[in-house]
């Protein structure tokens, strides 16, 4: 290992100080290079070398983010088609997308040093808009792509299309679209599946319909999902990729949502698993829940 890039989520300044300045003493120690992404939170004491994300390739091992899933998810996008693996180490609630948990940090980067892990290629979602026939719009998922209707809208319809053969217009709030990484975020909430992350499928959940079948439908990832707008009453509907990226649709829009040609590989170490991770997170939340009287 010759270098690894640091990006952060300065949100919780203090403990990701501790927990930077931990990382680069323990790199610096072992004469690895350490890079630090400059966000416009980072603060101007750190006495490390400034590499931004878009300069990774070829500069660095690995990257090791400091934050939550939405940090991992907006730094997955950005390192797409870089080859450079992700190493989370989780500041935020869940962290499904984490690996390493604070109290483990040392223990985590000396599996890293020594070899001690495995490169899991987690499979992302192309979205493309197209209107009147034109593209129009180009979206990376590795979460989900979602269609919702605005705010103050009221019931759209979405018709959805698997290889151009129909399966539902689905009357309700929208639809999403997830991976296998994404059934454990909005898709779960909507009522979807938890699926392992090796699966090569993709989830379809409806998002609040109004009618009594609905279900989540499995797809294979090489299939293709068409989405066509309905909105009728010209109600506001979005597009959002990953919950962090938006484009406004219109009545009429299609949706086509296919397995991407890139993949993120994400750092998993040895003794880990999908299985270990989910039961830990899924303790979390129940140790969260308020007592019921």
């Amino acid at each position: 290992m010759k270098a690894i890039g640091l990006v952060a989520n300065w949100q919780n300044r203090e403990e990701v100080m501790r927990l930077t300045e931990r990382i680069a003493s323990f790199f610096e120690e072992r004469k690895v290079k350490v890079y630090l992404h400059p966000g416009d939170e980072t603060p101007a004491e750190f006495n490390i070398e400034k590499l931004f994300i878009e300069e990774f390739a070829g500069r660095v091992d690995y990257a090791i983010v400091l934050g939550g899933d939405g940090t991992i998810l907006r730094v997955a996008r950005e390192l797409s088609g870089k080859n450079v693996p992700i190493l989370g180490v989780n500041m935020g609630q869940m962290g499904f997308l984490a690996e390493v948990e604070p109290s483990r940090l040392e223990k985590a980067l000396e599996q890293l040093l020594e070899g001690n892990y495995a490169i899991l290629h987690r499979l992302m979602l192309s979205a493309r808009v197209f209107r009147d026939d034109a593209q129009v719009a180009d979206f990376l998922a590795l979460n989900d792509v979602v269609v919702a209707k605005g705010p103050f809208s009221r019931i759209i319809y979405v018709e959805t299309y698997v290889n151009d053969r129909f399966l539902e217009s689905y009357p309700g709030d929208g639809l999403i679209v997830a991976t296998p990484t994404g059934s454990t975020g909005y898709s779960l909430s909507a009522g979807g599946p938890i699926v392992n992350p090796v699966l090569d499928v993709m989830i379809i959940t409806p998002i609040c319909p109004h009618i009594l079948h609905h279900r989540s439908v499995v797809v294979a990832s090489h299939e293709r999902v068409m989405i066509k707008i309905r909105s009728r009453r010209q109600s506001e509907v979005f597009l959002t990729v990953d919950g962090q990226v938006g484009f406004s649709l219109e009545d009429g829009d299609q949706v086509l949502v296919t397995r991407a040609p890139l993949t993120t590989p994400l750092v998993q170490l040895e003794g880990s698993n999908f299985y270990i991770l989910l039961h830990r997170k899924l303790m979390k939340v129940i140790r969260r829940e308020p007592e019921r009287v």
